[in-house]
């Protein structure tokens, strides 16, 4: 089993920026694919951004890209989303996931994925 424990939102402004972590326990999750995903209220839950094992393997949403950037530290077992020009729009809960290999489907679709964290409040609003 793997547990995942995200941190880092809260309220910012427009334009501001937030760095999500996401902390994995049970298991070394190197091997896995990590994504983050968002859900507003009444909404399905939104893909936001996966990566990889490998450095070079990013895949990001089309409404966050050039904004928002994943990363993986292996050697803590974290995963962090760093969110920078944010808009209200994307304010929402945000959930860390992780896909043991092999990949159970497209990393952009939630049911690829295993495990899920709580999640965290992101609140972008003046």
């Amino acid at each position: 089993q793997v547990q995942l424990v995200e941190s880092g939102g809260g309220l910012v402004q427009p334009g501001g920026s937030l760095r999500l972590s996401c902390a994995a326990s049970g298991r070394t999750v190197s091997s896995y694919t990590m994504g983050w995903f968002r859900q507003c209220p009444g909404k399905d839950r939104e893909f936001v951004a996966a990566a990889g094992w490998g450095a070079e393997s990013t895949v990001y949403a089309d409404s966050v890209k050039g904004r928002f950037t994943i990363s993986r530290d292996n050697a803590k077992n974290t995963v962090y989303l760093q969110m920078d020009s944010l808009k209200p729009e994307d304010t929402a809960v945000y959930y860390c996931a992780a896909d043991p290999p092999p990949s159970s489907g497209p990393v952009n679709q939630a049911q690829a994925y295993d495990y899920w964290g709580q999640g965290t409040q992101v609140t972008v609003s003046s």
